[in-house]
Formats: structure tokens, C-alpha cells, sequence
């Protein structure tokens, strides 16, 4: 068997508990995961080998095994540490933000004081932040998650497959809207203008699935004391579980995705489905469901519908829609072709 390291001491935990899902039972790879103590909160363990880990730590932690392949799930900080990584084993890195990947340190300089200065400070100072473009070059594979930004260096990393469950027949039309409540990176007021101009005569029911908290929530709230009895708002002022989120997305008929196209990551201008993937795609395959994005969204994916004029008759019709998800995301195909993935990041 072939020994892996996957790292996530930083942020994304739902991408590494893509990986741990779709790697268990596999009887080619032996996979150790080395979580900080943030990330292992949020992981629903699979009887994988898991160890605390944190920047101080994990140099040493490596060096008491023998790895073919170090995964890196992501490199928003400790810059310094990872850079030491990629100089000594073989790495590949998630790529989240693509434009981020190619910043030059004279970027990376100006984009400290646009934000969160100290933070950013600290970022430059402690954990290497003008090493970021370095780690990112030394790397010997980059990776992304969206198989629409495969391009030059970037390759494939198929970890969504498409859960087997029973879908609940509602009797009522439930439009789900995964993600944080924020206009940040959703237009949410278009969704409460929709919402608030809908007439119809069917029970309709909008979940609105993330913490929603500051102007969203009063918003939300005064949207959901002026609507008519057959259509109702869910929402949550608190984090949602991942348990909880998976019992809502599976009742969902439909999912409305209305990201902004345009936004930033570390004041560095990105374009979903350009340069960053967005969660919502993966939501879509892993439960199932068609979901409406804005028609500025590009994708060649059936199941990704763009949003029409008249977009509450287009989730309402989408109820009856049909898409083989498991002919291209069933566990063992995508499996597979992970499997296939990390045979050449090990050979190659």
C-alpha cells in the first residue's frame, strides 16, 4: 500500500472530510491525516488515522514516517512551514484561489494594508506571507477541486460522489439555499426581493441553509412576518451542524445558488467558476440535486441550471427533472478516478 499525508491545519475541514470519505475502504492507499484542533472539531471521524498537528508540530511529525505523497488541503497561512514541506517531500497543494497561487510579493505587499492589517502583519512577519507564491511554485503538483479550471499546472482532484439516500417526498416545494447568509459572495438580496414577489397558490418553503447574522438576519427576519401562508422562510442564527446540514440538503427538492461572480481572496480579485470553485457545485453532486445559478455562472454540467426571468417557475418545474448523477459521481467511478490521480502525482 502506498502512504499518504494529508494536512489541513488551516480552514477547509468540509474538503477534508470529502477526502477522508472517499478514501475509506480504499485498498490501494494508506492515508494518515494531520488536523489542527479547529479542523478535527468539525471532522466526523471514518476510522481513519487522525493526529493533532499545528505549524510548530508537523515538520517533526513527518519526519517519523516514510510518505509517497504529502497532500497539502490548504495554504492560506503559515507559508513559511509549508514552503519547508514542499523543499523536502513530494507535495501537491489544493489550489483554491487560482489568482492567489500566481500573486507576486509585491501583490501580496500591497494587499496587507487593504484589509485586516494586523492580521495580514502577522501573516508577513511570523509565517512567511511573501513566501506564499514560492510554496506554491516548489510544489511539484497543484490540484483543484472544480474540473472546469483544470488548465497548465492545475489537475483534477475528483473527490464528490453523489450519497445514496431516500428522497423525501415534501408536500410542499423546498428550495434550498446552502451557505452562509452573507451578500458577500451571495446576492441574497435578490433572493428576498424573489421571495417577497412570489404569487402563487402552491406551499413553497425556502431554507435558507448557513448562519445568518447582522443585516441578513433583520432582513430574513422581516421577510418572514410578511409572506403569505403558503410560503414560509428557514433560517438559523447559529452555525449549522454538519448533521443538521445534511438532513436539510437531503429533503431539498431544489438548490438556488446566487453567487456573486466576482470576488476576492486576500483583496486579490477571483471569479467563481473562473479561477475559484464554489462549494455550491459540490453540494449539488453530493446530494443530488439540480441547482439554479446565476446565468452569469459558466458551466457545461446539466444538472447546473442557469437562472431564468420567471425563476420561481423554473424551480418549481425542476422538481420533476431527472439527472443520473450516479452515472458520473457514484462512489466507486469517482473513487476511481482519484485513485488514478494520486497513482500519477506518486509516479509521475
Amino acid at each position: 500500500m502506498k502512504k499518504i499525508a494529508y494536512i489541513e491545519i488551516d480552514t477547509h475541514a468540509e474538503i477534508a472530510q470529502a477526502f477522508m470519505n472517499i478514501m475509506e475502504g480504499s485498498q490501494h492507499f494508506n492515508v494518515d491525516y494531520y488536523f489542527s484542533k479547529k479542523i478535527k472539531d468539525q471532522i466526523r471521524e471514518t476510522g481513519s488515522d487522525i493526529f493533532l498537528s499545528d505549524s510548530s508540530m508537523i515538520l517533526d511529525q513527518l519526519k517519523t514516517r516514510e510518505y509517497d505523497l504529502v497532500i497539502i488541503g490548504t495554504v492560506h497561512r503559515y507559508f513559511n512551514t509549508f514552503l519547508a514541506i514542499t523543499k523536502k517531500y513530494n507535495t501537491t497543494v489544493i489550489a483554491h484561489n487560482l489568482n492567489f497561487t500566481k500573486a507576486s510579493k509585491f501583490d501580496l505587499i500591497k494587499s496587507v494594508f487593504k484589509g485586516d492589517v494586523i492580521y495580514r502583519l502577522k501573516l508577513w512577519w511570523k509565517e512567511g506571507l511573501l513566501y506564499a507564491g514560492e510554496v506554491y511554485q516548489k510544489s511539484r503538483f497543484l490540484v483543484v477541486l472544480d474540473e472546469a479550471l483544470v488548465s497548465g499546472r492545475y489537475q483534477f482532484l475528483s473527490l464528490f460522489y453523489t450519497k445514496s439516500f431516500t428522497q423525501s417526498e415534501n408536500e410542499s416545494l423546498m428550495v434550498t439555499i446552502p451557505g452562509g447568509v452573507s451578500q458577500k459572495r451571495r446576492d441574497y438580496n435578490h433572493i428576498f426581493t424573489t421571495i417577497q414577489k412570489t404569487k402563487t397558490d402552491r406551499k413553497c418553503e425556502f431554507i435558507f441553509l448557513g448562519k445568518a447574522k447582522d443585516k441578513e438576519l433583520k432582513q430574513l427576519e422581516q421577510l418572514s412576518s410578511n409572506l403569505p401562508e403558503n410560503i414560509s422562510v428557514t433560517y438559523f442564527s447559529n452555525r449549522v451542524s454538519a448533521e443538521a446540514f445534511e438532513v436539510w440538503m437531503q429533503k431539498a427538492d431544489v438548490l438556488w445558488c446566487p453567487i456573486q461572480q466576482e470576488t476576492e481572496f486576500f483583496s486579490i480579485k477571483e471569479t467563481y467558476g473562473k479561477t475559484k470553485m464554489t462549494g455550491n457545485l459540490g453540494d449539488s453532486i453530493t446530494y443530488g440535486k439540480p441547482a439554479v445559478f446565476p446565468k452569469s455562472y459558466p458551466s457545461t454540467l446539466n444538472f447546473i441550471l442557469p437562472e431564468k426571468e420567471n425563476i420561481f417557475e423554473q424551480l418549481n418545474e425542476l422538481t420533476d427533472a431527472y439527472f443520473d448523477f450516479q452515472k458520473s459521481y457514484s462512489r466507486a467511478e469517482v473513487q476511481k478516478r482519484l485513485e488514478q490521480l494520486l497513482n500519477s502525482l506518486i509516479t509521475g
